[in-house]
């Protein structure tokens, strides 16, 4: 039978590679991708082709933070770290959206801090993971 650590543990994991594909993803797009092919999916890029370029870095950082150095056990202490700056980085965006009257596509920002959160929560006290 699976001990409540070890549950929080694999759905810490899931979350941390569910983040992790969500932000190379939109990294992906947001550096690579033309600003008017953008601007198509996302109206803002079009008005902030820097702003655009700036974020896909931040969602590249971010992704990899949030698991590479658990996975590698590398100073694992920075994917609390990372989780930490996705929150910051999605908590911008809602004050960015609302700002410009887009208030309304803002729950999956709020869907991404609840997650980098319930990470934050389990890696820093709940499951630790040590250096190797």
């Amino acid at each position: 039978m699976a001990t409540p650590q070890k549950v929080l543990n694999i759905t810490a994991w899931i979350c941390q590679l569910l983040l992790t594909a969500t932000l190379l993803w939109a990294a992906g797009m947001k550096l690579f991708q033309p600003i008017e092919q953008l601007a198509q999916m996302w109206p803002w890029t079009g008005d902030n082709p820097t702003l655009t370029r700036v974020t896909g870095v931040f969602d590249l950082l971010g992704g990899l933070g949030l698991t590479l150095p658990a996975a590698l056990r590398i100073r694992p202490v920075i994917t609390i770290y990372a989780a930490y700056s996705v929150i910051a980085l999605m908590l911008a965006a809602i004050v960015f959206h609302i700002s410009r009257g887009e208030g309304a596509q803002t729950g999956f920002n709020v869907f991404v801090v609840i997650v980098a959160g319930f990470v934050v929560w389990v890696r820093r006290g709940k499951v630790v993971i040590s250096e190797r």
